[in-house]
């Protein structure tokens, strides 16, 4: 075989006449991209369907009626490289995808392939799903020759196994709703899953189940607000598809990292139906969720696409335009390959303008005309990548910056990706949080006995400023968390030294090893008092810590009611009751007294701001002689010197002064508080603090539940307020 041959397998693509004669489209416009419903130029109602295919040699928009049947219209205007097109009478409902022909020659990078049935990038609903038919792939996957597998062109029709899209109608002005629009500093977010958390919840009716309406059902609605919680963050909710080896193995994507239609609502967690219902169902929930105070962040995956390497389906932009969206060239396959910084098979190419300008148009999309108030991006180091690096100046992180709207919102990234140098954390500018892993290892750390320098516990507990407060940003910068859906849940995080991922059916391959976790002496499940006692406190030593340190806390749903996923830290593809949170868990009174223990620091949190501070700590007193803002000590009650932090210690003493903040109120006046002071012994022994100051101590909370005159118990926390100093 020549290096530039061309090579097809299966029949050719049925020729136009097999299909009724289209009805030409009216010219129509070019922009908005997508599939507009609206007035035509006779004030008839009608579509208009546009399209970027820049390399293009021809664009065949097909519409299918409620049997399935397919009628396609060659799409012959073309303006600034968008294909596009008017057609009377379509309206909402309507199911359509292109057809786009091109040069076969993926050795450049050419994979046009008119006998796959592509998804509109800009589709604001998808109908059905993605199976994983090899016919789907827009090359042979089962080729004899591997090695050229992704260089023989597949000529089977991919419609009858793969989903459309839907036209929808926009009319909602969003004039009832109102956002929270709670500040950073008092935001605490909330991560889960809306399948996951909906799905056993004895309080929602079993049709809402598993859906957009089962999260807007006041019985999910209560539980978010008793706790306190500002914020919830969804893990992804765009249309998303099951990798191919997920579908030979009978599993799915459970967690839905694997986006495919970033304008879609994912069709699966819908209750009221997939033509275009989810779209309003999604809407409705958002309403909720803000009449409860309660604001929407989405967990949001631009960094790679369902459609995989090589070998992958072809679904949507692969067979648009696949050199103008995904990064080629870097590997040993050259254009035929994909560069890879997501571990995902592809990484989409923000250098290209039109890239950027459809992730910044699905960006605002959700922000405005769905509601959302904010997005933690999946593998965001990624979206930066320039030609030679992580790059700060990037333009995908320019055009979020100065854009009127997006600036406005909350932006969190994942500040890493699995490409050289792409670990970011602290990197990102202004305008940005970031989720900490550094907090989340730390803390880990700290309570299992690991005992890191204190000084990188001080760092962390105070808010981070080592990593956050170059460049003008603030302690909100910091999204600190323990656990997140990644990894073992809380309860696991103190009953498994190791992971038990087998019915991933991966071999113990998938999941990271570094789990930083203590099983209290017994791996899994446990009867020994001793062993329960102890795995109690320590979750309440690792919420606590949590809840109390400067920055912005986030809770992974369940950790407060000891949700568990037996030990597996990589439940990515666990649809089941592995996953879904058990909520027959707070029938029991060690659950429950957790759950409320979680709720009283929240609320906490949110009387005190010296326990959420605007500001980092400066260690120095506000106004001449005064006091300062805050103080750390050792267990003897004398203050930190150098030496003390990097001396092996399990032991420390942290004193917030609330008449020391360096914040003001509204109406410029010094901001004040009750003082307080965090103790932490993580020795496997008793400890005797010396209180430093003159008192009183007033205890809040000791996580041994022990009284405050007694020694602080190996591996607990004690809070305590008041005390004015000599």
């Amino acid at each position: 075989m020549t290096a530039f041959q061309e090579l097809e397998h299966g029949p050719a693509p049925a020729p136009q006449a097999a299909h009724q004669p289209p009805a030409a489209p009216w010219p129509g416009s070019w922009q908005p991209l997508g599939a507009r419903y609206r007035h035509g130029a006779d004030g008839s109602h009608g579509t208009n369907f546009a399209l970027w295919a820049p390399g293009a040699e021809a664009v065949e928009l097909c519409l299918f009626d409620e049997a399935g049947a397919e009628r396609r219209h060659p799409l012959t205007e073309q303006t600034f490289q968008t294909w596009h097109g008017y057609l009377p009478g379509i309206g909402p409902g309507q199911h359509y995808g292109y057809r786009v022909h091109g040069r076969w020659d993926p050795w450049t990078g050419a994979r046009w392939n008119p006998a796959k049935l592509l998804l509109d990038p800009y589709a604001r609903a998808v109908d059905g799903t993605f199976t994983g038919h090899p016919a789907c792939c827009g090359s042979v996957r089962d080729w004899p020759e591997p090695e050229v597998a992704d260089t023989v062109r597949d000529n089977r029709d991919s419609a009858p196994y793969t989903a459309r899209g839907v036209v929808v109608h926009d009319d909602d002005d969003w004039s009832d709703d109102r956002r929270p629009k709670t500040p950073w500093a008092e935001t605490v977010l909330y991560e889960l899953h809306v399948r996951g958390f909906t799905m056993r919840h004895p309080g929602i009716p079993p049709e809402l189940r598993g859906t957009y309406a089962g999260l807007a059902h006041p019985a999910a609605i209560e539980h978010l607000t008793s706790l306190g919680v500002t914020a919830v963050e969804l893990l992804p909710v765009h249309q998303f598809a099951s990798e191919d080896h997920l579908h030979r193995r009978g599993l799915s994507n459970y967690w839905g990292y694997n986006s495919i239609g970033w304008f879609a609502p994912h069709g699966g967690y819908s209750a009221s139906g997939t033509r275009g219902q989810q779209v309003g169902e999604f809407k409705r929930m958002v309403r909720a969720l803000h009449q409860a105070g309660i604001e929407v962040i989405l967990d949001v995956v631009y960094n790679h696409t369902a459609e995989g390497g090589e070998g992958g389906p072809t679904l949507s932009l692969r067979g648009i335009d696949n050199a103008g969206y995904y990064r080629l060239g870097r590997g040993p396959r050259g254009n035929r390959g994909y560069d890879d910084y997501t571990g995902c098979g592809n990484t989409l190419d923000t250098r290209q303008p039109q890239t950027v300008r459809l992730v910044t148009d699905s960006l605002r999309y959700w922000a405005t005309e769905m509601g959302v108030d904010g997005f933690r991006f999946d593998l965001a180091a990624a979206l930066a990548r320039g030609g030679d690096g992580v790059d700060m100046h990037h333009p995908f992180l320019a055009a979020v910056s100065q854009d009127p709207f997006l600036s406005r919102v909350k932006l969190i990234a994942e500040p890493w990706d699995v490409g050289h140098g792409g670990y970011q954390v602290g990197n990102f500018p202004p305008l940005w949080a970031e989720w900490n892993d550094k907090f989340r290892d730390t803390v880990r750390d700290f309570w299992r006995g690991a005992r890191p320098d204190v000084a990188e516990l001080g760092y962390r507990l105070s808010g981070s400023s080592d990593l956050y407060q170059r460049g003008g940003r603030r302690p909100y910068a910091s999204v600190n968390y323990v656990t997140a859906h990644d990894g073992f849940t809380l309860r696991d995080l103190v009953s498994y030294n190791g992971k038990h991922n087998a019915a991933n059916g991966e071999d113990g391959r998938d999941g990271t090893d570094d789990n930083r976790s203590w099983n209290c002496g017994t791996e899994g499940e446990s009867a020994d008092p001793a062993v329960l006692e102890l795995r109690a406190r320590q979750l309440r030593n690792l919420l606590a810590t949590l809840l109390l340190a400067s920055g912005v806390p986030m809770l992974t749903a369940g950790d407060e009611f000891g949700r568990t996923q037996g030990g597996n830290n990589n439940a990515y593809c666990q649809d089941n009751e592995t996953s879904w949170v058990d909520w027959s868990l707070l029938e029991r009174p060690e659950w429950r007294a957790l759950r409320q223990l979680t709720a009283d620091l929240i609320r906490l949190r949110r009387a005190h701001p010296v326990l959420r501070q605007r500001a980092f700590f400066s260690g120095r007193a506000a106004v001449p002689g005064g006091r300062r803002d805050l103080t750390w000590y050792t267990a003897h009650g004398t203050e930190m010197a150098e030496a003390d932090w990097f001396a092996p210690t399990a032991q420390l003493g942290m004193l917030l002064n609330g008449d020391a903040m360096s914040e003001r109120d509204q109406h410029g006046c010094p901001l004040t508080d009750d003082s307080f002071l965090l103790l932490l012994n993580a020795a496997d022994h008793p400890a005797e603090f010396a209180l430093p100051g003159g008192g009183p101590w007033e205890l809040l909370l000791d996580t041994a539940d022990r009284a405050a005159g007694q020694p602080l118990a190996a591996r607990s926390l004690r809070l305590l307020r008041g005390g004015g100093l000599e």
